[in-house]
């Protein structure tokens, strides 16, 4: 079965960036600490935009991704954004090489 890569593109409403920032960080440190099958789990911030954020994150197939977005900490994080975003773009891919 293949990785299955996720980029996810998050736009912080101004207002709430420094809140949201924090729980992006809290999700990043509890993904790498506690889900199995995570290779890769890195945020990065966007050089044009500050409110913007991105995960870049590779797991090792769709099952242990699925297993993660049923963790505790990923839906304390889905509801802890709630209505503080202005946009969410997820794309998810298959790694091929």
């Amino acid at each position: 079965m293949s990785n299955v890569v996720i980029v996810a593109k998050i736009k912080i409403k101004k207002e709430f960036k420094e809140e949201i920032l924090k729980e992006l960080k809290q999700l990043h440190k509890s993904t790498h600490a506690l889900d199995t099958g995570c290779i890769q789990y890195d945020l990065h911030k966007d050089l044009d935009d500050t409110n913007s954020f991105v995960f870049v994150e590779t797991w090792e197939n769709q099952e242990l991704l699925d297993a993660h977005m049923a963790t505790n900490h990923f839906l304390t994080f889905v509801k802890r954004i709630e209505n503080k975003l202005e946009n969410l773009e997820i794309s998810k891919l298959e790694k091929l090489i």
